[in-house]
């Protein structure tokens, strides 16, 4: 396998993994919580806690850096907002209003922009280093 195909195979296997580690981060810290907190004055919050998403975004950086620093931003950026546009989408396919899949389009340019951002600074890092 020469030089150029393993780039290429390491850059496609770098977005699947990254996919995945996003849907395992979705499941762990946002799918287990499915109900809504209903305050005395009758309004709700959640299903979601601030923790829960920091932890999530926390979670997201490892792999997004991981990425990054071997020269895969793009593979990063792609798999990690791949892979929780996924989990979000399935996640909420059952909502009844149906509005489902506007929260899911928000969580995928929420999600490229902040990897996108990261990645750069990740790789700007990377390279001052040098």
């Amino acid at each position: 396998m020469s030089t150029g195909q393993q780039r290429r195979t390491f850059r496609v296997s770098a977005a699947f993994v990254t996919a995945a580690v996003a849907m395992a981060a979705w499941a762990a810290w946002l799918g287990w919580d499915q109900h809504r907190d209903v305050h005395p004055d009758g309004s709700t919050t959640g299903p979601y806690e601030a923790w829960q998403v920091v932890g999530l975004v926390l979670t997201l950086l490892v792999p997004v850096c991981w990425a990054a620093f071997r020269g895969h931003a793009v593979a990063g950026v792609v798999g990690t907002t791949a892979g929780l546009t996924v989990a979000a989408a399935y996640d909420w396919s059952d909502d009844a209003s149906g509005l489902f899949l506007i929260g899911a389009i928000l969580v995928m340019i929420g999600t490229l922009a902040v990897t996108s951002a990261v990645s750069l600074l990740a790789t700007v890092v990377k390279h001052k280093g040098k």
